[in-house]
């Protein structure tokens, strides 16, 4: 498969690096602190806010006590890095984007979406969209329209790489084409990508005047 790009839209987690063991341990033990029964089962809806996770585990909290909750997590997250990796092929496919065609769409905070780049060892791209710098998260529409813009492209001329259902469902939603990345969901929640690959080891890109050329074998479906 061969597909034209103006930019690119990469979520973090999932995408660029793996942190799942990081932010179970962390959601489990935010769980403790604050509480909650059945702490260590607690399973990490992948995909959402934090600041929506604390408000949907904590709907009695007002909003102070939401920024306090969303402060103890971020500040858990930043410090468990141990065994946090860069996904097959991530680096190398970095290294070809010019710096111009491409931003990170997470659901992280900024300050935690720019530690874990840093701890991956990963460059820091100069346009990223965070969740706290948008009001309403995936699977809303908002944050990859606000990546396409940072791009100063329109959501259509870009392409969103996901790993996850609510952010398939944000890229599409912004009218953007969704390339679905096998790992942390299985296929049959991915199908509404435009396309799904098992890996970004398996895409290639070329740098052009007017974009970028992306080469990869699709999954079946």
């Amino acid at each position: 498969m061969t597909v034209e790009t103006r930019g690119l839209l990469f979520d973090m987690d999932g995408v660029l690096i793996s942190s799942t063991g990081s932010v179970v341990r962390c959601w489990q033990r935010w769980c403790r602190l604050y509480g909650m029964p059945n702490a260590d089962q607690f399973q990490v809806p992948h995909g959402t806010r934090a600041v929506d996770i604390v408000r949907m585990l904590k709907p009695e909290f007002d909003e102070a006590q939401v920024a306090e909750g969303l402060h103890t997590i971020e500040e858990l997250e930043l410090v468990d890095t141990a065994d946090l990796t860069v996904l097959p092929g991530v680096k190398a496919l970095l290294q070809r984007l010019p710096p111009e065609r491409w931003a990170v769409v997470s659901s992280a905070t900024r300050r935690l979406l720019i530690g874990r780049l840093a701890a991956a060892g990963l460059p820091v791209p100069e346009r990223v969209i965070s969740g706290d710098m948008v009001e309403r998260g995936k699977p809303d529409p908002e944050p990859y329209r606000r990546g396409a813009e940072l791009l100063g492209f329109a959501p259509g001329e870009c392409i969103v790489v996901e790993d996850a259902p609510s952010g398939v469902g944000s890229g599409l939603a912004a009218g953007s084409r969704v390339l679905g990345v096998l790992g942390t969901h299985p296929v049959d929640q991915l199908r509404a990508a435009t396309w799904l690959t098992r890996s970004l080891e398996e895409v290639e890109v070329t740098a052009k005047a007017e974009g970028l050329e992306l080469r990869f074998m699709p999954v079946g479906r």
